[in-house]
């Protein structure tokens, strides 16, 4: 017998759960399909969410030739077997087929190459699924002839009504008369995930004892032995995580920025991957406001690269919280972000004579190097000649944040250059 979730699998749009806003009723997909206008597309969103299924509706009800490969295990030989056998077949205009790629990100980009003529003459129409974000994981010229539609996971009202319906509507599970009294394990088990939840749910009615026809919190955590977190350390949800982490630690959270720790490292994510993110954090979000952060999580960086797992969870966890608990200042950020711009917008200006370096006579008899201040040969070891080119003579890109430390810094170049970058 297929597993309860294949069985359950919709077959047309008004049967499929969820995703409102791409299949309800005046949804731009939904048109799309009654019209019979079916554009190249990528379907983005988590595990479990239908978009297998919803590529089998659609070429169903717009009554096109189906053609499905796994990014798993097909390459540019199967892609192009399918391009020339619809090119044989005359497929074209309203019946062209449709090619349904699942897990494309995981596409080389040689493979994705492949597509791009027959996508672009219409001699197939493409329907990606994805679990990443396509604009990282999917070439450019592959991505801007496709829509991107997001899927989102299922509601908890939406795999509540799932469950029911399955109670019902499949013949073995409705013959057993199962009453679910209790469906917050079954939902938080599943992680948005329908096929997982309808696994969970054929698992549970399977190993019930003869009797039993109700379904509890307490039996469902009994026949499930362990909740894997949901953490994708290869999918979107480890770039969601990473970005909450980051910016619990930059609000100067240090709780929740322990909390999303707990979480990538629950969900098997790389330590020095973490500590890297720390790395870039320390500059780009703390910088001159505490120069310590830096060295902190350069050593954390270090250790955890010496010791790996599990000790390492505490250094992160040290780090974490050190970070987190730290004033902030982006203005080192800033000042290389308006810096690449001025340089993008000015081009080569000229290098003031006196700073050009000048190793050989021939750059000497040319004045490199002429009236260069060597700066530790004046009081506080400090001369105001010119570093900037002249086109830009007072240009002021490091701008000190208000705090204690930046204070300081932006007092000390006040007494030093007075008036001249306004600090």
């Amino acid at each position: 017998m297929k597993p309860l979730a294949e069985r359950m699998r919709p077959t047309s749009l008004d049967t499929y759960v969820g995703q409102k806003h791409l299949i309800g009723e005046g949804a731009v997909l939904r048109m799309m399909v009654e019209k019979k206008m079916i554009p190249s597309m990528i379907l983005w969103g988590p595990p479990g969410v239908g978009k297998t299924t919803l590529a089998n509706i659609i070429a169903n009800e717009a009554k096109r030739p189906f053609y499905s490969l796994s990014a798993i295990n097909s390459g540019v030989k199967e892609v192009r077997d399918v391009i020339e056998k619809a090119e044989k077949n005359s497929f074209f205009g309203a019946n062209n087929p449709i090619l349904f790629i699942d897990e494309i990100h995981r596409f080389s980009k040689s493979q994705q190459d492949s597509l791009l003529g027959a996508v672009e003459k219409g001699t197939i129409t493409l329907i990606g699924a994805s679990t990443e974000n396509p604009s990282f994981e999917v070439i450019s010229a592959l991505l801007s002839r496709c829509q991107v539609y997001i899927l989102n996971s299922l509601t908890e009202d939406e795999l509540v009504g799932l469950v029911n319906y399955a109670l019902v509507k499949d013949e073995y599970i409705a013959s057993k008369k199962i009453e679910i009294t209790e469906y917050e394990a079954l939902v938080k088990l599943s992680g948005g995930d329908a096929r997982k939840l309808l696994n969970i749910l054929e698992l549970v009615i399977g190993t019930l004892s003869s009797g039993e026809k109700k379904i509890t919190n307490e039996i469902v955590l009994s026949k499930i032995n362990k909740t894997i977190p949901l953490y994708d350390k290869a999918g979107d949800q480890h770039y969601d995580i990473v970005s909450a982490y980051i910016k619990s630690i930059r609000g100067s959270d240090p709780n929740a920025g322990v909390y999303w720790l707990a979480r990538m490292i629950e969900g098997g994510e790389d330590p020095l991957f973490i500590a890297r993110r720390l790395l870039i954090l320390a500059s780009e979000d703390i910088g001159n406001a505490n120069p310590t952060a830096l060295v902190i999580a350069n050593n954390c960086f270090q250790a955890v690269n010496s010791i790996g797992w599990p000790e390492s969870r505490i250094i992160l966890a040290q780090a974490t919280t050190y970070l987190a608990s730290s004033p902030k200042s982006n203005a080192s950020y800033t000042s290389i972000n308006d810096a690449q711009e001025l340089v993008r917008k000015t081009g080569n200006l000229p290098i003031p004579i006196h700073l050009r370096n000048s190793p050989s006579k021939l750059m000497k008899d040319l004045d490199y190097g002429k009236d260069y201040e060597y700066s530790h040969s004046y009081p506080n070891n400090f001369s105001d000649q010119e570093y900037l080119p002249k086109e830009i003579s007072g240009k002021k890109l490091y701008n000190p944040g208000e705090n204690a430390r930046e204070r300081e810094i932006r007092s000390y170049l006040k007494g030093l250059w007075n008036e001249k970058y306004g600090y």
